[in-house]
């Protein structure tokens, strides 16, 4: 969806709190660019006002009356698609269900704060992230090629030691990632995974992703080695460095301030990459907003890593993998569904 220079970015709210619903509707219009055109308690009074008001982004919380946010938003995407920003609580309950969301076609998920009086202090993430929504890929073609009726088959590889896969994505990352790994065999590198998303989701996103996969799937401990069939997802919230001794990889996992405006940040671990790894590594940057991993991802190039992003016509946004193409740090270009493949086939040479 293309905006024009000077265009408002329309937006309905939908949540059953009327506190909450006043609140983000008085903040947001306090900003430039964006225009409340408005709100809605569940889902069915949201259909409505979806096809009323032609809203470009829609924020949607997920716990309401006469019908689940889940069971909305996947109609939505199947008859009416647009971008969609979710509104979670940091409950292990609401992490599972954010999942769910971002399974079922949502750009992104914002943590709401606890209790309705404080849902202002998400407000600056949340305007950010509704102007970059609105410019996200959204419909139903789409929506199937990445969530597709059954997961790719998985590939057959030979043994191979030393090797490390790197992977960084953000907005649309939960679909891609999942095609990503289902495709991989049991056996494939040591992965470390950098998915943009709040701390406490992470542990549910792994979760799902182990029971849908041939590889190990899990959320990244400090001192974690890193082994083939096992993949580390950086915790929300905190980065995840490689390191090495002797032969062995090992992550660590810590604390400090956001690198190109995230933690995790994808550039910091494609930096521990191509200089623990080098040649021996191969990284993928997949779909999502901004630059993040874009320099870390060269480096990786001339360190001697293979390196791919993910093509326009397939990402959900095309920022991340832009910036790295425009950087010249992207060996390879390529649809999301030839990515696993092509991975393979490099850490085999």
């Amino acid at each position: 969806m293309a905006l024009t220079l000077n265009t408002n970015v329309k937006v309905l709210i939908v949540d059953d709190s009327a506190v909450v619903r006043k609140i983000l509707s008085r903040q947001l219009s306090q900003h430039q660019g964006i225009e409340v055109v408005g709100t809605a308690p569940d889902p069915f009074i949201a259909r409505d006002k979806i096809l009323s008001l032609q809203p470009d982004v829609l924020t949607l919380d997920l716990e309401m009356p006469r019908m689940d946010g889940i069971t909305f938003l996947r109609k939505l995407m199947k008859h009416h698609p647009m971008p969609v920003i979710v509104l979670s609580s940091l409950t292990p309950k609401g992490g599972k269900m954010a999942l769910e969301a971002l399974a079922a076609g949502a750009v992104e998920v914002i943590a709401k704060p606890g209790p309705a009086y404080s849902v202002g202090e998400a407000c600056s993430e949340l305007v950010g992230t509704i102007k970059l929504a609105s410019r996200a890929q959204i419909n139903k073609n789409t929506i199937d090629k990445r969530q597709g009726d059954a997961p790719p088959r998985r590939l057959s590889m030979v043994e191979t030691t030393n090797k490390i896969f790197a992977i960084g994505a953000s907005t649309g990352g939960v679909q891609a990632l999942t095609r990503l790994l289902s495709a991989m065999p049991a056996n494939a590198p040591g992965t470390l995974i950098v998915q943009h998303m709040p701390a406490h989701f992470t542990s549910s996103f792994a979760e799902r992703l182990n029971n849908e996969c041939a590889v190990n799937v899990s959320e990244a401990r400090n001192g974690d080695h890193v082994i083939p069939g096992k993949a580390l997802i950086a915790p929300g919230g905190l980065h995840m460095i490689l390191q090495r001794s002797g032969a062995n990889y090992y992550v660590t996992i810590k604390d400090g301030p956001p690198v190109c405006r995230q933690r995790p940040s994808v550039e910091l671990m494609f930096n521990s990459v191509a200089k623990y790894a080098g040649a021996n590594a191969v990284g993928a940057i997949l779909t999502g907003m901004g630059n993040d991993g874009a320099g870390g991802l060269l480096n990786m190039r001339e360190s001697g890593a293979h390196t791919i992003a993910q093509d326009e016509a397939s990402c959900v946004v095309f920022g991340m993998p832009k910036e790295a193409i425009e950087r010249n740090a992207a060996e390879h270009v390529m649809p999301l569904c030839d990515i696993a493949q092509k991975m393979i086939n490099l850490a085999q040479n």
